[in-house]
């Protein structure tokens, strides 16, 4: 199994999710979190303000070795030109804690 985590701009979850309700990914997490882009310049108030540590999503998902390389597809496809980073982990074990399942029956 693999652990993979998107990190997108707030405006693509819908594109994300999309991409992981196609290939029938439904369980995932999602966290809202600051990144650190030196440089980033934004517009206040007509004034450009530096600021360095920009809102994103993390959204995380364990899935299946055969299924990963596809979900990556799917997502980048969704992700269109916006910028975003995906990883993927190797997973040891998974455990469902309210059922004791394991493994792939956890997922």
């Amino acid at each position: 199994m693999k652990l993979l985590t998107a990190v997108v701009r707030p405006h693509a979850l819908d594109g994300v999710r999309r991409a992981c309700e196609r290939l029938a990914v439904l369980g995932m997490t999602i966290s809202e979190v600051r990144v650190h882009e030196a440089g980033h310049v934004e517009l206040r108030k007509g004034a450009r303000i530096a600021v360095d540590l920009v809102p994103r999503l993390r959204i995380e998902t364990v899935v299946d070795d055969d299924v990963v390389e596809r979900l990556v597809e799917q997502i980048r496809t969704n992700l269109g030109d916006a910028d975003g980073h995906i990883s993927v982990r190797h997973v040891d074990l998974v455990l469902r804690v309210r059922t004791g399942e394991m493994g792939h029956d956890a997922v």
